[in-house]
């Protein structure tokens, strides 16, 4: 399994194609609590979930379930009276229509403010956002080792990021192309930086790498993005 692969505590995945909210203990020892549509007969579209290895399911708090694009869930750190606050999340395309994407960022946002701000904070996924090289305006929270240009979707994100402190991890550290890019298209002709990792800024110095792992088998155009 990648997880064990990778040593990684938490693995987060968009797209888990799931119906409903709930957990499972899987025979390998890990922790998968999963969010999708609320209604039965809903399709199979979306969804997101987070993978805990035995570590990080024994560190666990607890968990959220915020519909078929982002789930939270709460950790034990060894900081005392700190927890480490993880949000999965799958963005709507750039191409979605305002309403969509309205909806998905004014939940997003309630999450986040919902995390007290003496905690560690971090959101990822599939944001389908592409915030490109030029950090103008951005410099609190974005550095200068992006991907090509910022689109719509980027915008709405960086101002999501800005206005709650959170740098965005792929930015900051200076990689090769195929160790920053995410995602590639069906034809191999072309490919973007739209999943990300970030980290709230009071804790930016605990993170001290982002890259992208291209020999994970994760069944899926896109890369699997891992925080050190």
């Amino acid at each position: 399994m990648e997880m064990k692969r990778y040593n990684l505590a938490v693995l987060g995945i968009s797209e888990s194609h799931w119906t409903e909210a709930g957990q499972k203990r899987l025979a390998t020892g890990e922790m998968l609590v999963y969010s999708d549509y609320e209604e039965d007969n809903a399709p199979h579209t979306q969804g997101v979930a987070l993978m805990l290895s035995k570590v990080a399911r024994n560190a666990l708090v607890g968990w959220e379930s915020h519909g078929s694009r982002i789930i939270k869930a709460s950790f034990k750190t060894k900081k005392e009276g700190i927890l480490m606050n993880i949000i999965q999340c799958y963005a709507p395309t750039n191409d979605s229509n305002d309403d969509i994407i309205d909806q998905f960022y004014e939940r997003l946002q309630s999450v986040i403010e919902k995390c007290p701000r003496k905690d560690l904070t971090i959101l990822m996924g599939d944001l389908n956002a592409k915030v490109g090289i030029d950090n103008t305006g951005y410099e609190d929270i974005l550095g200068r080792h992006g991907l090509g240009e910022r689109n719509k979707n980027g915008e709405r994100f960086a101002n999501l990021c800005a206005f709650n402190k959170l740098v965005i991890g792929g930015t900051i550290f200076p990689h090769k192309r195929t160790h920053k890019a995410t995602w590639i298209s069906p034809d191999h002709t072309f490919e973007n930086q739209i999943d990300h990792i970030c980290i709230n800024k009071k804790f930016r110095r605990t993170m001290e790498d982002v890259r992208i792992s291209r020999g994970a088998d994760v069944a899926s155009d896109h890369h699997q993005v891992v925080i050190n």
